[in-house]
């Protein structure tokens, strides 16, 4: 008999309905349209409005995810949810999608990867499935960044409101210091729905190569709140901006565009492939200009290729469903397809996931 392997049965996708483009952020800090466009390729996001959760989009996601697969809620009997942006300290979101959506009570995860979370999902859905732990699991990407923006109320009103722009020059210095994070980052959620099946097709998750390296943790993190502190957090770290991340650009880009092509190529050499068998690569959106360059270092044409950081910005562990899905709706990723999801982020963690769609 052949080996049970884990085959995407259903896709979704669900992103807030307010769209924020570059000329609204100009309105709040010193940026524009150009220079944004530049150095990320990003012309809009969306963002949450308040009382809507990563749970709630994450189970809008899923239940688009799940209409497709043509399955009740009732035949999931796991979740593993992807996020930095849980709902709460703690219960983590995974339970709280399971609720939303009815699924009987299962077991649920939250993992936290970051922007290589999704990827790290794969390999775990993968694994529940080949092992027999489970049937039928419903993986979710959702992050809502816009929560996170260290933003006065002063400053929300002014990047909705129409008219003059009314905002204190302490505001707005304030915003334009932070400016080359917080324009790249959305709200957003994607979700897959995965079956086990001895179905000899080759389809299905074939495999995956992932890696954590803490010795890079410096190039991408938060600076406060946690445990490595008392108290967890304090309102002078609020006052400081330690509560937004710390970026090294230049060397998160130099990591990106070296790790990212070597994984896919490994990957697909593992399994017997080359890049020419490979039909579409599906790369974390963080930056336009890190995907054109490992896109480059593979030479891979367009047609193998699915960036849409342009529409979204960076959604964090939602980047590769949204990004799958919308490939799949331009034609991109048509059944057999083989497909190389491939990831960087915080931690360090990368990797990329092979699958047989």
């Amino acid at each position: 008999m052949t080996p049970l392997r884990a085959i995407l049965r259903g896709t979704g996708m669900s992103v807030p309905s307010r769209e924020v483009d570059n000329h609204r952020l100009s309105r709040v800090m010193d940026t524009n349209d150009q220079w944004i466009r530049e150095r990320s390729g990003i012309h809009t996001r969306f963002y949450a409005d308040p009382g809507v959760s990563t749970a709630d989009l994450g189970a809008a996601a899923a239940r688009q995810a799940l209409a497709a697969a043509e399955l009740e809620a009732d035949a999931v009997d796991y979740v593993v949810c992807a996020t930095m942006t849980p709902d709460h300290y703690f219960p983590g979101s995974g339970t709280l999608i399971q609720a939303r959506l009815g699924i009987p009570p299962c077991p649920a995860l939250d993992i936290r990867q970051q922007c290589a979370g999704f990827a790290y999902g794969l390999q775990l859905v993968d694994s529940l499935i080949r092992s027999g732990v489970a049937k039928t699991v419903l993986l979710v990407g959702a992050d809502i960044h816009s929560v996170l923006l260290p933003w006065s109320e002063a400053t929300w009103r002014t990047l909705y409101e129409d008219g003059e722009p009314e905002l204190s020059q302490e505001d707005y210095d304030w915003n334009t210091k932070y400016r080359h994070l917080t324009v790249l980052f959305g709200d957003g959620a994607g979700a897959m729905v995965f079956q086990g099946s001895h179905e000899d097709d080759g389809r299905g998750i074939l495999g995956s190569e992932l890696r954590g390296d803490g010795n890079h943790k410096d190039i991408l993190f938060v600076p406060g709140i946690g445990s490595a502190y008392r108290p967890f957090v304090d309102s002078e770290m609020i006052k400081r901006g330690d509560s937004v991340p710390v970026m090294d650009g230049r060397s998160v880009f130099k990591l990106a565009v070296t790790h990212m092509p070597k994984v896919t190529r490994s990957i697909l050499d593992s399994h017997g492939y080359s890049l020419e068998d490979l039909d579409l690569l599906v790369m974390h959106q963080a930056n336009l200009r890190i995907n054109e360059a490992a896109q480059k270092s593979l030479g891979l044409p367009d047609s193998k290729v699915h960036n849409n950081i342009q529409t979204y910005g960076n959604t964090t562990a939602a980047t590769l469903p949204i990004c799958f899905f919308e490939a799949q709706q331009a034609g991109k990723a048509e059944p057999g397809s083989l497909v190389a999801f491939t990831a960087l982020g915080a931690g360090l963690h990368y990797g990329s996931v092979l699958m047989r769609i």
